[in-house]
């Protein structure tokens, strides 16, 4: 598993839209490069990924990575580093699926990817049905969250048969 650096990514911007790219080649399962993590809040932004239930942190040049429904990276918050989700040739568009990190965003959107399996609106996991989130990677966080909602539906549901 071979790791790099930021150095390795170049941010191209054109008509003020940001793309992240490879300036080398990555085969699937290298580590490409760790992520930022010493800008932490508690509010999520434009520029912040999701790490945890309650923290989110500024990841400097990764916030130029796009949105994807057939993504070819991962971003693995209990590592905290990024991965590649498959092949990736040099000079590559890096991407990852929002909503593998994102429970809620802040800037909600339309998604474009063209995908066979696009999601359309990218708003968080939360507005995602399951049978859409088991077909992606997922961070501990929100599977997590999802496990807590399942369990929380189950009682409310006992509670209402009982009324």
């Amino acid at each position: 598993m071979a790791t790099t650096t930021m150095e390795t990514l170049a941010i191209k911007t054109e008509n003020k839209f940001r793309t992240l790219t490879t300036k080398q080649a990555y085969k699937k399962g290298d580590v490409i490069c760790e992520m930022p993590s010493e800008n932490i809040t508690d509010k999520p932004n434009r520029f912040t990924v999701q790490i945890s239930k309650d923290k989110h942190t500024h990841v400097g040049k990764l916030a130029a990575l796009n949105h994807s429904c057939d993504p070819n990276v991962i971003l693995e918050t209990d590592k905290m580093v990024m991965i590649a989700r498959r092949d990736i040739e040099k000079g590559e568009e890096l991407s990852f699926f929002y909503p593998s990190t994102e429970w809620e965003m802040a800037a909600p959107f339309i998604c474009l990817c063209g995908s066979a399996n696009c999601i359309h609106v990218v708003a968080g996991a939360r507005f995602l049905p399951l049978s859409t989130l088991e077909t992606h990677y997922l961070n501990s966080h929100i599977r997590e969250t999802i496990t807590d909602l399942l369990k929380n539906t189950k009682g409310h549901l006992k509670k209402l048969s009982e009324a």
